[in-house]
């Protein structure tokens, strides 16, 4: 299976990345850990939407789109960290993850 080129990026790795540490952490609160789960998944698939794109003004919608998942995702998993739902150090390193993933989005942006 080959994989498309958008697959080699950066930004699709570290995506992908923050979906699969939030579907690991084990979030204890059943709706914390759907809400979490569902906003890095779709994180992860509007940056996948976007990437390919040829048309700039759809890769910034989609890319809008991606950060505003992260920020959701980010902020559920901190919350889950507040009523400690998740340990401190799963919570802390989708942390780390989701601002990078926030950092690449804005300059895909620019």
């Amino acid at each position: 299976m080959s994989d498309m080129p958008f697959q080699k990026l950066d930004v699709y790795v570290a995506a992908r990345e923050l979906a699969r540490r939030v579907h690991t952490a084990g979030i204890r609160d059943a709706e914390l850990r759907d809400q979490a789960t569902r906003a890095a998944r779709s994180a992860f698939l509007n940056l996948c939407e976007g990437l390919p794109h040829a048309s700039p003004g759809m890769r910034r919608r989609h890319f809008t789109l991606a950060l505003g998942s992260v920020h959701e995702a980010v902020g559920a998993v901190d919350l889950a960290g507040a009523v400690e739902a998740i340990g401190a150090g799963d919570a802390k390193a989708v942390a780390v993850l989701g601002d990078r993933l926030r950092r690449m989005l804005v300059a895909l942006m620019r």
